[in-house]
């Protein structure tokens, strides 16, 4: 009995190997990257791409230069630093209300605004960033 071997062979087109994607997949993507438990590589491959071209993403969106979409759950955490006051520095009444301080602006939040309030002003000066 004789057996044929067909072998077919493809060319991706230059088009195909250099897809652009728009920013909301993007940001979708990255989002779904950043879920708890999400590992970047099956995330990527998911999505028929490969792991380090969703790093860049990640990348840019840590920068603000991509802006994500909000997150499903409710709780949001930004990190914090606290210092002990400085010994130099005259002690002052401790701020009751939060601030987000960017450069010269300083933006005075309202008495217990709730952390997506907080995290919806981040985001909104991120995306103007």
């Amino acid at each position: 009995m004789e057996s044929t071997l067909e072998v077919f062979t493809t060319r991706r087109s230059r088009r195909e190997a250099h897809r652009q994607w728009p920013d909301e997949v993007k940001a979708r993507i990255v989002s779904e990257s950043l879920r708890p438990g999400a590992k970047v590589n099956e995330v990527a491959e998911r999505h028929g791409l490969k792991a380090n071209h969703l790093s860049s993403w990640r990348t840019l969106a840590r920068q603000g230069k991509l802006v994500l979409p909000e997150p499903e759950d409710a709780v949001e955490f930004a990190a914090m630093v606290v210092e002990p006051p400085s010994p130099e520095l005259p002690m002052v009444k401790a701020a009751t209300r939060p601030e987000i301080v960017v450069g010269s602006v300083t933006i005075r939040l309202e008495e217990g605004a709730s952390a997506s309030r907080i995290a919806a002003i981040a985001r909104a000066l991120a995306a103007t960033t």
